[in-house]
């Protein structure tokens, strides 16, 4: 890695650390990108992350994720807190980019110098979330944002990795969704803090809310005591009440944040060593090649390779 090229990553972090809105845009495109620059930047951030509460929502399509996100900033926005957003949306077919896009999401906030909002797109990556969205919140975190939302593209069995980067998890659902909440229920009460039924002015939307409730009392431990809180973002009941339970949940959990934030990250470290060896074994050595390894060879040969690949994605 060059000099210059550290230099620029470290001067940006410089920049993001000040809370310069700007710097924290390309930040989130540096590390989008996942390039060298987006290596130095993390390095360069070192230390500044794990202050934050980081907030995640998923739910099938349809349960109204970005209208609920909307009415909540409202309520955290007339008590002053500043609130940053990071919503994930389904790859568009012509432009790669997300569907959705920034403008028009969440518009009443645009002009709001204490929201900041970023789409992404999921490009295919499965869990709900974009490859980067772990990076992408901690370079809100090292911006200062206090609060961070993360909206997934959508909840099913697989997309439970909003966990890996999320305090707590809010779990939306609706009424008349059928066979799209059929799909949920499995990973629904595995990672859900907490269970929210949106578009309570619905007459179906008891009926929902129960069938969660009955899901709950099946389970053993601690998640047979999570909420299922009732909620129109549309008409704005409940959603003040939604605001307070994340709350309470945030501060009852704020003394765990930075122990469980840094496990979450060591763990996706791993992971990527992981990822990248496979990557490099399948570049590096021709199947023939591979076939003709013996045990030991190969055994060293990863040994290396992950020696080499845990001191690459040391902060």
């Amino acid at each position: 890695m060059s000099s210059n090229k550290k230099t620029r990553m470290e001067a940006l972090a410089e920049r993001l650390r000040a809370g310069d809105s700007r710097a924290l845009g390309r930040a989130l495109t540096v590390v989008e990108s996942g390039d060298d620059d987006a290596l130095a930047l993390t390095e360069a951030l070192a230390g500044a992350f794990g202050e934050a509460h980081i907030v995640g929502f998923t739910g099938p399509p349809g349960a109204g994720k970005s209208t609920l996100l909307d009415a909540l900033i409202h309520e955290w926005r007339k008590e002053g807190r500043p609130v940053a957003v990071l919503a994930v949306d389904p790859v568009s077919p012509v432009s790669g980019g997300a569907v959705l896009g920034d403008r028009t999401r969440m518009g009443a906030h645009s002009l709001d110098d204490g929201v900041f909002i970023r789409s992404v797109s999921a490009r295919g990556h499965l869990g709900g979330l974009c490859e980067a969205a772990h990076d992408m919140a901690d370079m809100m975190d090292a911006a200062g944002w206090p609060l961070i939302l993360i909206e997934t593209v959508g909840a099913g069995q697989s997309e439970t990795e909003i966990t890996q980067v999320a305090d707590l998890s809010v779990v939306i659902s609706a009424p008349g969704l059928g066979d799209e909440l059929q799909a949920i229920k499995a990973g629904i009460l595995e990672i859900g803090d907490l269970l929210v039924v949106n578009k309570v002015d619905r007459d179906d939307a008891d009926e929902t809310a129960k069938h969660l409730e009955a899901m709950l009392a099946l389970r053993s431990g601690a998640k047979r005591d999570i909420s299922v809180l009732r909620v129109s973002a549309a008409t704005g009941r409940g959603v003040t009440e939604l605001k307070d339970e994340i709350d309470q949940l945030l501060e009852a959990t704020g003394a765990t944040v930075g122990a469980d934030r840094k496990r979450k990250r060591e763990a996706r470290k791993r992971r990527l060593a992981v990822l990248r060896f496979a990557s490099r074994i399948s570049a590096g050595i021709s199947e023939e090649d591979f076939r003709a390894m013996r045990p030991e060879e190969l055994d060293r040969a990863i040994e290396r390779s992950l020696a080499l690949l845990s001191t690459e994605v040391e902060d």
